[in-house]
C-alpha cells in the first residue's frame, strides 16, 4: 500500500521560493499571437495577453506564476490599460486569452469595476478565454459573459489531476467536488470550459502519471470540458527542487507526453493540446528532438494522429 502523501503548508511553499521578476501594474508582462485549433476545428490566430496583477491567493505546490505578479492589487483602470496597450502591439487575431497568473474573477486581482471596459476592448474577438479557480466561479462570471456577448466566454480551470490524493497534496484549496460544481455551472450557463492538467505531477512515477493523465482527460471531458491542455510539470519554483531532492518529483519524459497526446486525441472527446513551452529538455536525443516536438505541434493544430518519429540513435 502506498504511504500517505506529504502535505506542505502555504508558508512552507512560500519559504522555498526564489525572487519575483520586476513587473509594472500598467503593462502586461508579455503578449503574443500564435495559431490554435479552435472549437470548430479551424486553425485560427489567438492573441494571449499575460496580465500583471496581484498574486493568486492559493499557493499551489507546483506553481511558478507568482514570479510575474504584484504584492498588492492594481488600481481601477490598470487592467484595461494593459489590454489596450498590448493589443496595439499585436497583429489581428480571432480569439484572445486574458491570462493573469491567477483568477480573472478574483476581485483583488482584477477589479470588478473594470469588467465593462475589458469587455468593450475584446468584444470583437470570437472567443475570450480567461483562467479561474472553481472557488471564484461566482455570479461575476455570468455578468462578464453577458457583457461580452456576442463573443463566447471560455473559462480555463486548473484541475491538474483527478487523482484525489495527489490533488489534495498540491495545496490547491479545491477538491474534485469543487471542480465538478464549477464545471456543471459553467456548462449549464453555456460557458465553454478549458482544463489544465499536469503531466507527471509530484508523487507519481512515469507509468502512473500516464495512466492518471488519461483518466483525468476522461474526467474533464465527461464533465463538459471542450478542451484539455497537458502541461509538463516543471521545476523552477523552489518547492519542486525540494521534492526532487526527496525523490518525490522528476519531470515527465517526452515519450510520456507523446503517449498521452496520441491516446487523448484518439478518444475524440474534445481537443487535447500539449504545452510545448520549453519542451526541449524533455527530449534528450539531439537527433530526433526537433522532429518529435514538431509532431506534437502538428497534432495540436490538426487534432489528428500522425506517425511516431523513428530514431535509430535513441531507439525511439
Amino acid at each position: 500500500m502506498r504511504k500517505p502523501l506529504p502535505h506542505f503548508s502555504s508558508e512552507q511553499i512560500i519559504a522555498a521560493r526564489t525572487a519575483r521578476n520586476p513587473v509594472d501594474a500598467r503593462r502586461a508582462y508579455a503578449a503574443l499571437v500564435e495559431p490554435e485549433c479552435n472549437a470548430n476545428r479551424q486553425v485560427v490566430d489567438v492573441a494571449t495577453i499575460f496580465l500583471t496583477n496581484r498574486e493568486c491567493p492559493f499557493r499551489c505546490l507546483m506553481c511558478d506564476l507568482w514570479k510575474n505578479t504584484l504584492t498588492s492589487s492594481v488600481k481601477v483602470g490598470d487592467i484595461p490599460h494593459q489590454i489596450r496597450t498590448a493589443l496595439q502591439t499585436l497583429p489581428n487575431a480571432r480569439e484572445i486569452k486574458l491570462y493573469n497568473s491567477g483568477n480573472f474573477f478574483d476581485r483583488k486581482a482584477i477589479p470588478r469595476q473594470d469588467h465593462a471596459a475589458i469587455a468593450e476592448l475584446v468584444r470583437d474577438f470570437d472567443t475570450v478565454i480567461v483562467e479561474n479557480h472553481p472557488r471564484f466561479c461566482s455570479d461575476d462570471v455570468l455578468r462578464f459573459r453577458d457583457l461580452l456577448k456576442p463573443s463566447q466566454l471560455e473559462v480555463a480551470i486548473g484541475l491538474e489531476t483527478c487523482h484525489p490524493e495527489v490533488l489534495a497534496s498540491l495545496n490547491k484549496s479545491m477538491t474534485l467536488d469543487d471542480f465538478d460544481e464549477a464545471a456543471h455551472r459553467l456548462h449549464h450557463e453555456g460557458i465553454r470550459i478549458r482544463v489544465f492538467l499536469l503531466q507527471k505531477p509530484p508523487f507519481l512515477d512515469e507509468s502512473e502519471s500516464m495512466d492518471w493523465s488519461l483518466r483525468s482527460l476522461d474526467y474533464a471531458f465527461d464533465r463538459g470540458a471542450d478542451c484539455c491542455v497537458m502541461i509538463p510539470t516543471r521545476s523552477g519554483n523552489g518547492m519542486m527542487e525540494t521534492l526532487a531532492e526527496r525523490g518525490d518529483f522528476s519531470p515527465p519524459s517526452g515519450a510520456s507526453l507523446e503517449h498521452v497526446a496520441a491516446e487523448g486525441i484518439a478518444k475524440q472527446k474534445g481537443r487535447v493540446f500539449v504545452d510545448l513551452w520549453d519542451a526541449a529538455p524533455l527530449f534528450p536525443c539531439n537527433v530526433c528532438r526537433d522532429s518529435r516536438i514538431a509532431r506534437l505541434a502538428e497534432m495540436n493544430l490538426t487534432q489528428r494522429l500522425t506517425p511516431p518519429v523513428s530514431c535509430d540513435a535513441c531507439s525511439e
